[in-house]
């Protein structure tokens, strides 16, 4: 996402998610506890739109993306989503499903690694929202369901049908789909749909401390490797192993690559600055 900005102002107040950026570690809490964080229009706006804002003010290193209370997120709100679409027309159910699917896209696009704190729920567009980061901290009452099939839509929304099948292979993305059923978080874990399995209670703390690891470090190499990781997903090997050299070549040409070179002669700790 470019870093350039236009005639709008940055955002004082997100009204639908609660933000904390502290030393380039930006917390994002979705804060409906007494509704299991089930996301409205408002919500998944949003979470679009400040994705966006923090890749362009390249204020954030890495993203801790959690959820208050009892559960990470139950999915779209039954009243203010289902309910509210059964009454819109074909063409603003294509903006609201390409609205959702834009915020998977920022997720994967933006220039910083996701953490995803995981307890409880994670169902529907929770469980992709959590899918879509690039690790997910779990502890033991985490519980993932693709419940779209279970309303009468298809598995594959908002990039679902993409994106599961790469982490965790075509059979299990398959049955998790198409089947809609909880899957917790013992087998989630074995099947690499966690990253990492932590104590109960300890997910949101994991998931800080290792987003403040990926904030202290290579902040360029770890956005051009995230880069890279989601554009060869569909390449062939010669086109991604040529993309990987123009991508290290210009690396080389950075002030990081030299800093480590530096701090090994020296014998002390790299000071990366993101350049």
């Amino acid at each position: 996402m470019s870093p350039f900005r236009g005639s709008a102002t940055r955002t004082e107040d997100w009204r639908h998610l609660r933000l904390d950026i502290t030393d380039g570690v930006a917390t994002v809490t979705l804060a409906r506890p007494e509704k299991l964080n089930a996301l409205t229009f408002g919500a998944y706006a949003d979470l679009r739109d400040l994705l966006a804002e923090l890749s362009r003010e390249r204020a954030a290193r890495a993203l801790v993306l959690g959820g208050e209370g009892r559960g990470f997120c139950s999915g779209g709100d039954v009243d203010e989503i289902i309910g509210a679409t059964l009454g819109m027309d074909t063409a603003q159910l294509i903006d609201f499903n390409r609205m959702t699917g834009q915020v998977v896209r920022a997720v994967r696009e933006c220039p910083f690694p996701v953490v995803a704190a995981l307890h409880g729920v994670a169902a529907g567009a929770g469980a992709v929202l959590a899918l879509a980061a690039d690790f997910r901290i779990a502890d033991p009452t985490a519980r993932f369901a693709f419940l779209f099939t279970r309303v009468g839509l298809s598995g594959g929304d908002m990039g679902a049908a993409y994106l599961l099948p790469r982490v965790v292979g075509l059979g299990h993305a398959t049955r998790l789909l198409m089947l809609g059923e909880q899957v917790r978080a013992p087998e989630a874990e074995r099947i690499g749909l966690i990253s990492e399995l932590v104590e109960e209670g300890t997910a949101g703390t994991r998931a800080a401390e290792l987003a403040r690891r990926l904030a202290d470090g290579p902040a360029l190499a770890h956005a051009q490797t995230k880069a890279l990781l989601t554009a060869e997903l569909d390449m062939p090997l010669a086109a991604a192993v040529e993309l990987d050299a123009a991508t290290q070549a210009l690396l080389m040409n950075g002030e990081d690559y030299a800093e480590f070179h530096a701090a090994f002669t020296e014998k002390r700790p790299p000071k990366w600055q993101g350049r």
